[in-house]
């Protein structure tokens, strides 16, 4: 059975669907073409739910129980919904599994704050990581696993930026002055044309 606080919830969210003409067969009271539903820490103990608490849990179903019945209220209306879930408090992953199964797509977000990434320069003009769990995959029975990979994000005043994650060359400091001199020389013997070759046994290491 579902916890009160899923079911309040619920409840709430069908009211709104019905009342408001979400649902097509009344018309809609707002210039709306969409109900946008948000949900912030879904399954933390805030909800009356006990999966950060403990691996196994008398409500380890309510969740996912609270989560077929949104999916049905979703695709029978003109509604979309985001939820976060705190998944690094949860203790059951099989719950997490689950959760990912019923969900279109699946986001995560590694923070740098607290961690050794912080203080990392290659990171240092970003705030965290963006991992793409999972995409929705149109005309098809299985999800597509995102080939998109090193995704990072920083925030702004009123922004905040979804990035391709460019990490700077490696330039160690292992590299010693004469072999960087040999570089420099290797780079002035090509000169400004690109037909132009190098003479000597100088070469440009790439």
């Amino acid at each position: 059975s579902l916890t009160s606080g899923y079911m309040k919830l619920l409840q709430f969210i069908q009211n709104i669907i019905y009342e408001e003409g979400f649902d097509g067969s009344n018309p809609q009271k707002k210039q709306k073409n969409i109900l946008r539903i948000g949900i912030q820490n879904l399954g933390s103990p805030l909800w009356g739910d006990d999966i950060c608490c403990a691996e196994n849990c008398d409500t380890s179903h309510s969740l996912t129980k609270f989560l077929y019945i949104l999916r049905a209220l979703l695709r029978t209306s003109l509604s979309a919904c985001i939820i976060t879930v705190p998944t690094h408090l949860i203790q059951n992953k099989a719950v997490i599994a689950r959760v990912t199964n019923l969900s279109d797509t699946v986001v995560g977000l590694e923070s740098f704050i607290g961690s050794e990434k912080e203080t990392n320069p290659l990171y240092k003009d970003y705030h965290g990581l963006i991992h793409i769990r999972q995409i929705p995959r149109l005309n098809n029975l299985i999800y597509d696993i995102s080939d998109v990979k090193d995704l990072a994000f920083k925030l702004k005043k009123k922004l905040f930026t979804i990035e391709r994650l460019h990490l700077p060359p490696d330039l160690s400091d292992t590299v010693s002055r004469s072999s960087k001199q040999d570089l420099a020389e290797s780079a002035k013997l090509l000169g400004p044309g690109c037909g132009m070759t190098a003479g000597g046994k100088k070469h440009l290491d790439f």
